[in-house]
């Protein structure tokens, strides 16, 4: 970047205000714009440090800050296809985001995860690891998971790692991003109303590994057709994880052991029973692509086991809530898409009430409700989606459907449904939006209507 340098961040969120933290350090020239027309210069100025010289402007961006606009930093939530976006772009304007910037301050080495499922409790456990073998002041986790890049990257130095949860969003807009290992560890279809085909959804999780070169490493799922088929060309060299099939050359599932195999060496790891205290297949998967991003990353094995024993459930990923009057409540609020829900059932071993709908992405939920098989006693269904799960579940002969307008109402009839050894669980299929502000709201709701039962 050039001294002077004239920068327009689009969005006025944690990630726009952290980029702007970031670009005034680094000694640019920042607008700050947001098309909500409801914020003032006043209410965006509120949200910056009381030194920022950042313009600030809401609503209709002026043409005079689109020319002279020489590289825009798009915030996760803003499609790289809005006529905004494509009319700085044809104007010459660089497009990056907030990971590609946070990155260009990185001096440290990068671990950068990705996926359809299973990001943010792989990331946590792989930062949790690094603590343990590097320091907590030299480990960094940033990125999807809710801190900024930005906010770390300063920080860094050539002793510490960054440890990044990169959605498909993020990876949209890379352009120098080169982590030392990368993981993909699922591709399932996801966010189709934002990347519009299967194709590109795909396509921009790859991105993650387009700067690596064999002298790196990408961790991928063997058992994802996409993880497998990208394997094929990634151009660094590939680490797999199976839960289904010993490999020549990875981690895999033997049993009820972890293992890697080496050289044709194998060595058996963890019990996934005694030694792990996370639930569902789901999460076996997440481990062994931990250990693996782990080890690459130079980490002794007897550092990675001890930390896996003492892990547990990442804050609304198949956690267990509380038991009362015998029935067990798990707030899986991250499952926000048809395959994230999958294993929250799969990791429900008694008859449940389940809870589903909300924001429409685009989904098909036939693999969803075909999952049920025998263990769903209960489908209780809110939000924008309600009508489309419930035809779709009558179509494959469920029909133990029940709907509410409003979450409460939800939560009161699944607590009037479950009974003495069954369960209820908040994995919803669907995005929180427009019932709520993110899934962390409408898990914490969750969790805050079952501890006062």
């Amino acid at each position: 970047m050039k001294s002077g340098e004239k920068f327009l961040v689009v969005g006025s969120g944690i990630s726009g205000i952290s980029a702007v933290a970031c670009l005034e350090y680094m000694g640019a020239q920042v607008t700050l714009y947001d098309s909500n027309e409801k914020l003032t210069q006043e209410s965006m100025r509120a949200l910056l440090a009381k030194e920022s010289k950042a313009v600030c402007v809401a609503g209709e961006c002026p043409e005079s800050v689109l020319e002279e606009t020489q590289t825009v930093v798009l915030s996760p939530g803003v499609p790289t296809d809005v006529p905004l976006v494509n009319r700085l772009r044809e104007r010459g304007a660089k497009i990056i985001g907030e990971i590609e910037l946070g990155f260009a301050q990185e001096k440290g080495r990068v671990a950068a995860i990705t996926g359809t499922n299973g990001k943010t409790t792989t990331t946590t456990l792989v930062g949790e690891i690094m603590k343990a073998h590097l320091g907590e002041k030299k480990v960094f986790v940033v990125g999807n998971i809710g801190n900024p890049y930005t906010l770390e990257c300063t920080k860094t130095k050539e002793d510490t790692v960054t440890v990044g949860e990169i959605s498909s969003f993020q990876l949209e807009t890379i352009h120098a991003f080169h982590p030392a290992v990368s993981a993909i560890l699922n591709i399932t279809p996801d966010h189709l109303n934002r990347h519009h085909t299967m194709e590109a959804y795909i396509e921009a999780k790859e991105k993650i590994a387009e700067n690596q070169t064999k002298d790196d490493a990408c961790v991928l799922n063997y058992e994802n057709q996409y993880t497998r088929r990208f394997g094929g060309r990634c151009p660094a060299r590939v680490v797999y994880f199976s839960s289904e099939r010993e490999l020549e050359d990875g981690y895999y599932l033997k049993g009820d052991k972890i293992c890697r195999r080496v050289s044709g060496q194998e060595r058996e790891l963890m019990d996934i029973h005694r030694d792990m205290r996370l639930v569902g297949l789901c999460n076996v998967e997440n481990v062994m692509a931990a250990i693996a991003i782990a080890v690459e990353m130079g980490v002794p094995m007897d550092t990675i086991l001890g930390v896996i024993k003492d892990f547990k459930a990442v804050e609304h990923r198949i956690e267990f809530v509380a038991a009362k009057e015998g029935v067990d409540y798990y707030n899986d609020s991250k499952g926000t898409n048809p395959d994230a829900a999958i294993q929250g059932i799969r990791a429900m071993n008694r008859p449940t009430v389940l809870i589903g709908g909300g924001y429409d992405k685009g989904s098909d939920y036939d693999e969803w409700i075909e999952s049920f098989e025998g263990k769903v006693k209960w489908l209780v269904l809110i939000g924008q989606t309600k009508e489309k799960i419930a035809e779709c579940a009558r179509r494959h002969g469920f029909d133990r459907i029940r709907f509410a307008d409003t979450f409460e109402e939800c939560l009161k009839l699944c607590t009037k449904l479950a009974e003495n050894g069954d369960a209820v669980l908040l994995s919803p299929a669907c995005a929180s939006w427009g019932m709520f502000t993110n899934y962390e709201e409408r898990g914490r709701l969750f969790k805050e209507y079952v501890n006062r039962l």
